[in-house]
């Protein structure tokens, strides 16, 4: 083989290398987590000083609190109940989804008494 050859050869073993490189790293970056824990659950602004207008539901797991997406602040009961509402307390839950643009996309919540 002559050297313009395996010249040819290295250059296009090099362009494959990146390309798979480059495949794997996008493939791994499109990957979701899901979570399935006990987490706390409670208005994102009264209880866990999150940004956002009016009350929402949110939770706060891993020292870090989302708003949530699938699930409304008054599906669980009054927000605002004294006694067990999201704006006075914070409850534990079991919670199950994934964290995506900053929100938790929650395919399941179940409140633990």
């Amino acid at each position: 083989m002559s050297v313009r050859a395996q010249l040819r050869t290295i250059k296009i073993m090099k362009k494959l290398l990146l390309l798979s490189i480059l495949f794997i790293g996008l493939s791994c970056a499109d990957k979701k987590v899901e979570i399935k824990q006990v987490a706390e659950i409670s208005c994102g602004q009264c209880k866990f000083e999150l940004e956002g207008g009016g009350c929402n539901l949110a939770v706060r797991f891993n020292d870090q609190a989302y708003y949530v997406d699938g699930f409304g602040i008054d599906d669980f009961g009054d927000a605002h109940d004294l006694k067990k509402g999201f704006c006075n307390v914070i409850r534990k839950g079991e919670i199950a989804g994934v964290v995506e643009d900053g929100k938790f996309k929650a395919t399941s919540i179940k409140l633990v008494e």
